[in-house]
């Protein structure tokens, strides 16, 4: 589909470079890409974007092939907690489509991304047809717990949100931080509010810790882009 958001949209998952990556899901063999092909709908979302919701009935999966997607539950009282960022190469819905359950998460673009949906039956069809399609899709569900019961362990046994916050940062610098003369350089798109969203706090705090950290000069802010002059700083901050 036409796109004026400025994105290098590839249609063709078969002439897509970046499936070779070993940490995407569509990392398959050109048998596996071509079946995927018949059965995948292409779309590009802006910014704000909502996949779907919360509670939805799940009605496909979608890969993401560029951008990024934040995952969010909330509570009967309506307040939201970031689960996690999802990234390229993500299949977002798996469980609920496996499962056939409603989707337990809600599913929002954080910038504009383009993403793959396939059906539930097309997808269940798939995975039963292709088994390192099925493998593959069971390296990212395992993934996705190891994660979620490290960050129930660091996160939840923290003491202090200053503790949640430095480890956040800590993780960020670990997955996809840049090392350079000064220090890790990270590329933060979320707000100060969805990064409370992420360590259950609120924004005031957020933006007291960040400016604490940088009258310290334990980082630096400019923008989008975050330095993490010293990360020894941070791990000191941390006890779990």
């Amino acid at each position: 589909m036409p796109t004026p958001y400025n994105l290098n949209v590839n249609h063709n998952c078969l002439a897509c470079p970046a499936r070779t990556n070993p940490q995407r899901f569509c990392n398959l063999s050109m048998q596996a890409i071509a079946s995927l092909e018949k059965i995948k709908f292409t779309g590009v979302y802006p910014k704000g974007s909502l996949l779907f919701v919360e509670g939805e009935e799940s009605r496909g999966v979608f890969i993401l092939c560029s951008g990024k997607v934040k995952l969010t539950t909330t509570s009967s009282e309506g307040r939201t907690l970031i689960v996690r960022v999802a990234e390229a190469g993500d299949v977002l819905g798996a469980s609920a489509v496996i499962l056939k359950r409603a989707y337990e998460v809600s599913a929002e673009t954080l910038e504009p991304s383009q993403v793959n949906f396939i059906r539930h039956d097309d997808f269940m069809q798939f995975l039963a047809s292709e088994k390192e399609a099925m493998m593959s899709i069971a390296r990212q569900l395992s993934g996705d717990y190891y994660a979620a019961q490290r960050e129930i362990r660091s996160f939840g046994l923290a003491q202090t949100t200053s503790e949640k916050l430095a480890r956040l940062v800590l993780d960020w610098c670990d997955q996809r931080g840049e090392k350079t003369d000064h220090g890790i350089r990270l590329k933060v798109l979320l707000t100060h509010e969805e990064i409370a969203q992420m360590i259950g706090t609120t924004r005031e705090t957020v933006t007291r810790l960040l400016m604490q950290l940088r009258n310290k000069k334990v980082i630096d802010v400019k923008g989008s882009t975050v330095m993490v002059s010293q990360p020894a700083a941070l791990e000191q901050m941390v006890t779990v």
